[in-house]
């Protein structure tokens, strides 16, 4: 059945312009949220969808400009017989050269006929439907597509409201799924007749002054009626047509009362199974309803994993799970720039499957920070509580995402493919040792931000030499309350030769008499290779919420710099 060779979006909500040449097969389009995905979806639905009008509002137009015109234009190929009819079409059939990605505006050899339908919307808010060829404007010949082509051009859309496909309606999926068609005329007719004589008297002992009333009123008025009124059914208003038979389990409830997730699974199912119509399926925020073992089925069931399924699909995920489970080539990143809007393919590189399957959240995100370990990743997540606690703007509701990159090698592993795809990227890294000097540079020259301790630093010395004097005590009755005061003297009184324990803080709350030797003794017994103090994500993401951001303003300079500068890149400043 028919593909989406080419998309055209100008001047639609979020999008000023945008074109892209989809894959035949699955299309998942990510990105962060507000991008303008949906309204991919929605400008797919509203040029191909079997509609003879729509309402639009001043809003439809992107950023309200209703001096320019809404323009969705798509181009589809691999048309059934009908659609290359040339008594019908010859005018408006075109040429799509899937070696070059190219559309020519006539017919030929090594082409596939194609046919281009536009969508226009201008300030008068009434939207126009047509074809589009350079010869026929040329020709000033205008057509539009047969209504029984456009059902054929439709796709099925399955979201939230899915009982249109779960009962026999024109151009539902059970409509299609089979040649049986329901003879529903005069049986609904006699529907009508019993529901109107068992009603018969029913409500008149209820209705009973009101009919009183009508009476008086109709007598003062001087209206006839020629026998006593009853409160009797309409047959004529009994709303019995297209919808009327629907699925219903055992006990008569519909199964369009089902769960959304469930009815969004089965309304799959069913299209799988459909013998004629539209192959192309549209599906916004393919997770929404469904637990994680569901999306990989409802993702079976849609084609994504055959290399050779029929179906094209365009989707919309914020779901990991379904970035896990796609191919690089399936996922589209939505972006974003000053020359409108592209659909970056996410396989740009050999690395780029590894770091979908690896570090799909950071595909979801507007900016990404590679973080050397664990302790970054929980240092950053207790700076993001304590900013939202004290209402501030959030880290992650600017869109940053974390990677923990496990270790300094592996600090720039990933970095290339999110930065070739347009992803604002910063490492975060210790500088007792060093990363490959050629990587960093290139990350650097790609845009990408290093922040990192001062020179010789790892984190657990930046931190105890940065916090003030009076966060000592409280940062060693953490590693207590973690811990234990046994492991924590130990560690304090082996890495200074019995100088430092628990009690010489307790001793000390102000931390006047702690030395910078004592300091870097201190720093030496938290992050020693035997049960370091600091190195999960929990303990860390602790320490800096309590200990590290209420201090901020009273830490080191040098310290307290690189917490500024890495929130500051994180939320836009």
């Amino acid at each position: 059945m028919a593909k989406i060779r080419h998309i055209k979006i100008e001047n639609f909500r979020a999008i000023k312009s945008f074109e892209w040449w989809p894959n035949p097969g699955v299309n998942c389009l990510i990105g962060p949220g507000d991008v303008g995905k949906s309204t991919v979806i929605n400008a797919i639905d509203l040029c191909l969808g079997p509609r003879r009008t729509k309402e639009f509002a001043d809003s439809d137009f992107h950023k309200l400009n209703t001096e320019e015109p809404i323009l969705i234009e798509i181009t589809v190929s691999d048309l059934a017989d009908t659609l290359k009819n040339f008594d019908k079409y010859d005018l408006f059939l075109r040429g799509y050269n899937p070696e070059e990605k190219k559309i020519e505006d006539e017919p030929g050899a090594n082409l596939e006929p194609a046919l281009t339908i536009v969508l226009t919307v201008g300030s008068d808010l009434d939207p126009q439907w047509s074809l589009f060829s350079e010869r026929a404007t040329a020709a000033g010949a205008e057509r539009a597509l047969a209504w029984g082509d456009r059902v054929l051009l439709a796709g099925t859309r399955i979201d939230a409201a899915n009982n249109f496909h779960l009962s026999w309606r024109k151009g539902s999926v059970l409509d299609r799924l089979s040649d049986e068609k329901p003879d529903t005329a005069e049986k609904i007719a006699e529907a009508k007749r019993a529901a109107r004589e068992a009603f018969s008297g029913i409500a008149d002992d209820q209705l009973d002054e009101t009919l009183e009333k009508v009476e008086e009123i109709a007598e003062a008025l001087g209206v006839s009626l020629a026998i006593e009124l009853q409160a009797l059914l309409n047959a004529h208003s009994i709303s019995l047509s297209g919808g009327t038979i629907a699925v219903h389990d055992a006990n008569g409830v519909p199964l369009s009362r089902l769960g959304l997730g469930s009815t969004r699974l089965l309304v799959a199912g069913l299209l799988n199974e459909a013998q004629d119509g539209s192959d192309l399926v549209l599906v916004d925020e393919l997770e929404h309803g469904l637990e994680p073992h569901r999306i990989i089925r409802f993702l079976g069931v849609l084609g994504a994993k055959k290399e050779d399924s029929s179906k094209q699909a365009f989707f919309t995920s914020h779901s990991p799970i379904v970035l896990r489970e796609l191919n690089a080539d399936q996922l589209f990143v939505l972006a974003s720039g000053h020359d409108g809007h592209k659909a970056l393919s996410a396989a740009v590189d050999e690395h780029s499957q590894g770091a979908v399957r690896s570090q799909p959240e950071a595909f979801l995100a507007k900016r990404v920070l590679v973080c050397e370990g664990a302790s970054e990743v929980g240092l950053i997540r207790g700076l993001e509580l304590d900013r939202t606690s004290n209402g501030k703007k959030s880290l992650f509701g600017s869109g940053l995402s974390l990677i923990n990159a496990g270790g300094c090698s592996r600090l720039y592993e990933r970095s290339p493919t999110l930065q070739a795809l347009g992803y604002e990227c910063a490492s975060f890294r210790d500088d007792d040792v060093q990363p490959d000097p050629d990587q960093e540079e290139l990350f650097e020259v790609f845009g990408g931000t290093v922040f990192k301790w001062q020179a010789g630093q790892k984190i657990e010395a930046a931190i105890v030499h940065g916090l003030p004097a009076t966060q000592l005590l409280p940062f060693v009755e953490l590693a207590v309350k973690l811990h234990g005061e046994e492991l924590t003297d130990q560690h304090l009184k082996g890495n200074s030769a019995g100088a430092l324990s628990v009690a010489t803080f307790r001793a000390d709350p102000d931390g006047t008499g702690i030395s910078p030797d004592n300091r870097t003794q201190l720093a030496d017994a938290c992050s020693g290779k035997s049960n370091p103090w600091f190195k999960t994500i929990g303990a860390m993401e602790s320490l800096s919420e309590s200990i590290i951001a209420p201090a901020l303003d009273d830490c080191d300079d040098a310290f307290k710099q690189v917490i500024i500068e890495i929130q500051a890149w994180a939320t836009d400043g």
